[in-house]
């Protein structure tokens, strides 16, 4: 891995910070590493830049894509997760420091519920608990979004629900310019919507009229007017929605002030920030909060953490409806995970 020619741009890194660590795989991470030491040219660990990561690998793990990766991660790695880079065997260790504050939930029977869920240290009285929130024919409840195990099942129940409303369907075109590629669209490019429709917002509003996740439902539409309304703390606000802009962001060094970065727009992507979301995937559901879910695990969870990380986008117990009750085999954590925290804990 060569230098870049603006490679003098890293020199003035100090501190980088990675959240969601546990989605990062440990390639990635060694990648990370050999770029920065030959563009800063220094052959410590990461070019001598601090590293900070967030995250909690009790969570989902870092996606292999095929068998192929899947094999040559196992045979370069033994695992995917980042500490298995060849970095921190060689010459760096992270120290662990551990947060205990929790937002999201505020009730503490449920947290701890949630706790040895999100550990495999539950009993029968803990299952039984969870799965009270089951229901064979679960009730319309207003802005609940099904969180499924995949793609597949998302999109036919998005596209059902919206087939299902009588409304005159609306189309908005993104307007893209330069280099945006489409895997990083935040939405459709052609988004099809209707009144009626549940919908969610996917950027934060610098109003505070709403964030990334907020649901709402369509009120009115036009060929250049989207008005949802939503509902926080039983208020319901009505939202004229504008097109918003994402850009496509390059850093590089002020030729002024070459202590300083500056910023060249490379592409922009131009639409209105929702999208439908009757469901979604408990993968991209990671990091949202809800107050109205149903969880939707198909035939049973199939990856470590699923169905913990399900569970806790939801505030409250109450605010959670099963379709399938879960069973022990839906509560899956990695052992590589349970021995890595216990090792970090006893060395720090």
């Amino acid at each position: 891995m060569g230098k870049r020619r603006n490679h003098k741009f890293y020199k003035k890194l100090q501190v980088l910070i990675i959240d969601e660590i546990s989605m990062v795989r440990a390639d990635m991470m060694d990648n990370i590493d050999i770029f920065l030491r030959n563009n800063i040219e220094e052959p410590r660990p990461f070019g001598g830049v601090q590293l900070i990561v967030f995250g909690d690998l009790f969570q989902l793990p870092p996606v292999v894509a095929s068998q192929f990766e899947k094999q040559l991660i196992q045979e370069r790695y033994g695992s995917p997760y980042f500490f298995a880079a060849q970095v921190f065997r060689d010459s760096l260790e992270l120290r662990m420091i551990e947060l205990h504050t929790v937002y999201r939930q505020t009730e503490r029977r449920f947290i701890n519920l949630l706790d040895n869920i999100r550990t495999r240290q539950f009993d029968y009285d803990d299952l039984e608990e969870i799965n009270q929130r089951y229901q064979a024919e679960a009730e319309e409840n207003e802005l609940a979004i099904t969180l499924c195990a995949t793609n597949a099942k998302v999109n036919k129940i998005n596209s059902e629900m919206l087939k299902q409303i009588s409304h005159q369907s609306f189309e908005y075109t993104a307007s893209i310019s330069g280099n945006f590629s489409p895997s990083n669209f935040p939405t459709d490019q052609f988004l099809w919507l209707k009144v009626d429709a549940q919908v969610m917002f996917v950027k934060n509003d610098q109003e505070g009229r709403f964030v990334n996740g907020t649901l709402g439902r369509v009120v009115e539409l036009d060929y250049d007017k989207v008005v949802v309304a939503s509902s926080e703390s039983g208020e319901i606000k009505y939202i004229e929605v504008e097109r918003e802009e994402w850009e496509m962001i390059r850093y590089e060094i002020d030729s002024s002030n070459p202590e300083k970065f500056t910023t060249n727009t490379t592409g922009t992507f131009k639409q209105y920030p929702l999208r439908l979301a009757w469901a979604i995937t408990i993968h991209k559901s990671q990091g949202k909060t809800f107050d109205n879910i149903i969880i939707d695990l198909g035939k049973g969870a199939f990856d470590y953490g699923q169905t913990y990380v399900a569970l806790s986008r939801c505030r409250t117990l109450e605010g959670i409806i099963l379709q399938k009750k879960i069973s022990p085999s839906d509560i899956m954590v990695d052992q590589r995970i349970v021995d890595y925290y216990e090792n970090k804990k006893r060395r720090w």
